[in-house]
């Protein structure tokens, strides 16, 4: 299916996951609002200007900005949205007894906090329409814990909580609120980790390999496609959590 004339805000959208869902949704012709915290990348514009994307790059950190003006800014780029998906953040990683307090909240305010703001300004708006979908990123973290991730994994788990309570509030209208949660895919991250670490997490995943970001994207646009899906996360994982 087509999205043509459909605008997608994606947080978080100039490396990794938010990069790979950017790039999908081009493809599919929708129109894009992207976010970073710097410029974006050179990479990532010439890839979407080979594609022919219609797409405004909306630069800010959102733990920091003023999200009430970001988001009007975002809504007047193309005078609506019609699907949100909140990607953006952050891991802290420590041991529980060595995590600082700051560790704790910077994690929660980007990962929990920006994406409730953004969701319930977004159903406000949505509910005019009487349609929209919202796309919450969680993690299989948020599913079973991590050691070493006790922040990760609250802020995780409370997104899988809220899409599910939002996802009821919000059906009346139409709007579909739903989560996808990743396992181990191949990014930035993963491939810092030593050899001997990712052997051990392969030996964990049934598919016995890491996950693509293209795979969590083509998630994301079966999410953002199907109207008859809501309140559910989404394990993109190998099997890991079997």
């Amino acid at each position: 299916m087509d999205l043509k004339d459909k605008v997608v805000l994606i947080t978080g959208s100039t490396r990794g996951l938010g990069k790979a869902m950017a790039l999908a949704f081009a493809k599919k012709n929708a129109k894009l609002i992207l976010n970073g915290r710097k410029e974006m990348p050179v990479d990532l514009k010439e890839k979407l200007d080979e594609l022919k994307a219609d797409y405004q790059y909306l630069p800010a950190d959102l733990a920091e900005a003023d999200l009430k003006d970001y988001l009007t800014q975002a809504w007047e780029a193309y005078g609506h949205i019609d699907v949100l998906i909140n990607n953006a953040g952050i891991n802290r990683d420590k041991m529980l007894i060595g995590m600082r307090d700051d560790d704790f909240d910077q994690v929660i305010d980007l990962d929990l906090r920006v994406p409730f703001f953004m969701t319930k300004w977004a159903i406000k708006k949505m509910m005019k329409q009487k349609s929209g979908s919202i796309i919450n990123m969680t993690s299989i973290v948020g599913l079973h814990g991590n050691v070493g991730q006790a922040n990760y994994a609250a802020a995780k788990a409370g997104l899988i909580g809220f899409t599910k309570a939002a996802a009821k509030e919000a059906a009346i209208r139409g709007i579909r609120v739903n989560a996808i949660a990743p396992g181990m895919i191949d990014t930035d991250m993963t491939q810092a980790l030593s050899e001997k670490v990712q052997k051990n997490i392969l030996g964990q995943i049934p598919l016995s390999r890491f996950g693509e970001a293209t795979e969590v994207a083509e998630a994301a646009i079966f999410l953002a496609q199907n109207d008859y899906i809501t309140g559910q996360t989404i394990v993109v994982d190998g099997g890991m959590t079997i």
